[in-house]
């Protein structure tokens, strides 16, 4: 029981890791590659595996919510987000709101890696303070 809560307590932290990341690691010019590739990452599992699963799928989510079915949750919503959010505000925070929000913070992350990365102009020496 204790080893199911250490794994749940760790997934939480890359849940957290991951979507601040997702979130804010374009802020940085040496996070910028890599933030990229954890957007697409994101991408492509919510929308090429979640052509299986559902679009919006997180195989962290799956695991996690596998585990905290093995604790005893259950009724878990779909997203990691959610989740959170009722358990921080006590309520039941709207689910649409919650994939709007979502969708609309990684789409801006989403266009703003791929012009940071990809169109804006590269840095020359130390112009760039980022």
């Amino acid at each position: 029981m204790i080893g199911l809560q250490l794994l749940d307590a760790l997934l939480t932290f890359a849940h957290l890791l991951i979507v601040g990341f997702n979130l804010l690691g374009w802020m940085w010019y040496k996070t910028r590659k890599a933030h990229f590739v954890i957007v697409m990452i994101t991408a492509a599992c919510w929308f090429i595996l979640g052509i299986w699963y559902g679009i919006g799928y997180c195989p962290v989510t799956d695991w996690q919510w596998q585990i905290k079915e093995r604790l005893g949750e259950h009724n878990l919503p779909n997203s990691f987000i959610k989740y959170w959010a009722d358990r921080i505000t006590n309520s039941n925070v709207n689910t649409q709101l919650i994939d709007i929000l979502t969708g609309g913070c990684f789409a801006a992350a989403f266009i703003l890696t791929i012009y940071l990365n990809f169109i804006k102009p590269k840095r020359s020496g130390n112009a760039e303070i980022t």
